[in-house]
């Protein structure tokens, strides 16, 4: 699907996978809306093509307003990409007590409720469009993780949020093909993003390590070109891809 003279819908997108993909999206000549949080926003560089929209994915009105501002940008919304998460660390039950259920629901709030109201919403404004060759109308790209499938010790909240979004691709690409829409999701491995700025070199090298090739981090500029040849592909939809340099996660 040709990206330019069209709007794209980015979460997450001042920073990390979602800043990095609201960049390429521009440079292939679509105008970007990067949604999140206005304290992230305000740390976010100036990109050509891209414009800010402080959003809160779980906020039903803030999402709508987002979306229609896009929807109105003089060219089509034809994609969307949901990049917007939160990461914790919490085990069932340790020598502190169970598990906190606030912090789970957040994770869950975030993660997979936010993922599944921008795909709603931005859904009804793509179906909204006239449609291209195909009768295809455009496409939504969620974000999961190998946690996913792999859940490690302490990621009980996070691994359940992302399998979530893997078991929303398909039935959403089911739904939404009488309107000319994909649904696809890219399961990250370990990539480098501000969530490990924290995270000490040695630690950061050992991650490395056990990623089996190429054996480094992954970069969010690849999670971005991922992303723009899911785009391109016409006949990907209801898939969930991986992107982890054939990375298996241990228990911890």
């Amino acid at each position: 699907m040709r990206l330019t003279d069209t709007a794209a819908i980015v979460t997450g997108g001042a920073s990390g996978l979602g800043g990095a993909t609201a960049a390429a999206l521009a440079e292939r000549g679509a105008t970007v809306f990067a949604l999140d949080l206005a304290a992230s926003i305000e740390q976010a560089p100036e990109v050509a093509g891209v414009s800010y929209l402080p959003t809160d994915v779980t906020d039903v009105e803030q999402v709508q307003s987002a979306v229609q501002q896009a929807a109105q940008a003089g060219v089509p919304l034809r994609v969307a990409v949901n990049c917007a998460g939160v990461g914790t660390a919490g085990r069932v039950l340790s020598k502190k007590g169970p598990h906190d259920l606030d912090l789970y629901r957040k994770v869950i709030e975030v993660n997979l409720i936010g993922t599944f109201n921008v795909l709603r919403l931005a859904a009804e404004a793509i179906a909204a469009t006239e449609p291209l060759e195909h009768e295809q109308r455009g496409v939504v790209i969620n974000t999961a993780s190998v946690a996913a499938f792999e859940g490690q010790i302490g990621q009980a909240a996070y691994a359940s949020s992302k399998s979530g979004v893997v078991g929303l691709t398909l039935p959403a690409a089911r739904d939404l093909a009488q309107y000319g829409i994909r649904v696809l999701t890219i399961a990250p491995g370990i990539v480098d993003t501000p969530m490990l700025a924290g995270v000490a070199e040695e630690f950061r090298a050992k991650l490395a390590e056990g990623v089996p090739f190429p054996q480094r981090l992954g970069r969010p500029e690849e999670y971005a070109q991922l992303a723009v040849s899911l785009i391109d592909h016409d006949y990907l939809n209801g898939e969930v891809v991986r992107m982890d340099g054939a990375l298996r996660m241990a228990p911890r």
